[in-house]
């Protein structure tokens, strides 16, 4: 148990480098999906937890109360996780959401940003000409 913990540990490391302010949405969720797949808790960002609201009976079978007690776990180990990486700010507007909630709100709130910065960045290098005899423009040209 010790190695998976230490395991955990270091993945999670990748979400200390910064945390998130909302301008480094598409980085920190990459971020997040791969810590998350790592300790195969990726489902509780990308499947409604409705089915957490309903506890099973008390005499329900053990596999149905243990599965979902691993639900519930894993889903606020994620919230818990995506609030210690986020800014004070986005802590405050989130901490009373469960995870796959918070997260379809940051795409709502960051991925229109995102992409308006991706297609900047495209038109840029649309728009860019290459010196002609330069290495890469002979390199282009000589491959049609």
């Amino acid at each position: 148990m010790t190695n998976n913990n230490t395991s955990n540990s270091i993945m999670r490391s990748i979400l200390d480098k910064e945390k998130l302010p909302g301008t480094n949405f598409l980085d920190w969720h990459r971020n997040l999906r791969i810590v998350l797949m790592h300790e195969k808790k990726l489902y509780a960002i990308e499947e409604p937890q409705s089915d957490l609201e309903e506890e099973p009976a008390a005499n329900a079978p053990k596999a149905q109360r243990d599965a979902y007690q691993k639900r519930v776990d894993d889903a606020l180990d994620a919230k818990c996780l995506m609030l210690a990486t986020m800014t004070s700010e986005l802590q405050k507007q989130h901490e009373e959401m469960n995870a796959f909630d918070m997260i379809e709100h940051l795409k709502t709130l960051y991925q229109e940003q995102a992409r308006i910065e991706r297609f900047e960045v495209s038109k840029a290098l649309f728009q860019a000409k290459l010196a002609e005899g330069s290495p890469t423009w002979r390199k282009l040209y000589h491959n049609y």
